[in-house]
């Protein structure tokens, strides 16, 4: 995956939504931090990138999320095109820790305005360590690789990362827990 590519994708899901923002919570959400040239190969393998519509309620978010994966989403016309697919995602995807709204990486330029100069889109991606941490409480494979990618190349700080698992909401304090071992013998 490439940086051009993760603006193309929130042009398209705002345009999608017919919403001005919206929220990359995959991994390819590293894009808005580096460039793919900066980024050890395993952090930019994935073919799809996790969109969050930003919504009063995750009732609405998940209908807005249906909406870009039934247009853009896997095996779609969109991916067939592009090479890469929008999956839309809800609330409850990701395990995220306290205050990450706040540190969230804007992402607006030429390449996320609509053709013909129109609007102007804007994709908030999760901050590098705040990523890290939903990654290690979902815990797969690749998950776990492609934060050992990372912290193998010094990208990001494995003491924020244990600090802000112990944030996480409730319902994700196993996996908090499960990744924070992790974290400490890979680290």
């Amino acid at each position: 995956m490439r940086r051009d590519q993760l603006e193309h994708a929130i042009r398209t899901a705002c345009q999608i939504i017919e919403r001005s923002e919206v929220i990359v919570v995959g991994s390819q959400a590293i894009l808005g931090t580096f460039r793919e040239d900066e980024l050890p190969r395993q952090a930019t393998m994935s073919g799809e990138i996790d969109i969050l519509p930003i919504a009063e309620g995750n009732e609405e978010t998940a209908q807005l999320a249906d909406r870009i994966e039934g247009v853009a989403g896997e095996l779609s016309p969109f991916e067939q095109l592009h090479g890469f697919s929008i999956d839309g995602v809800d609330l409850q995807t990701s395990a995220l820790p306290e205050g990450w709204r706040d540190r969230l990486v804007k992402v607006q330029n030429a390449n996320t305005a609509a053709a013909g100069g129109g609007l102007q889109f804007t994709g908030w991606c999760l901050d590098k360590e705040d990523l890290c941490v939903a990654k290690l409480c979902a815990f797969r494979e690749k998950d776990q690789n492609f934060v050992s990618a990372l912290l193998g190349a010094g990208l990001v700080d494995p003491g924020v990362i244990a600090a802000r698992l112990a944030t996480v909401p409730e319902q994700y304090r196993p996996s908090a827990a499960r990744a924070a071992e992790w974290l400490e013998s890979s680290a």
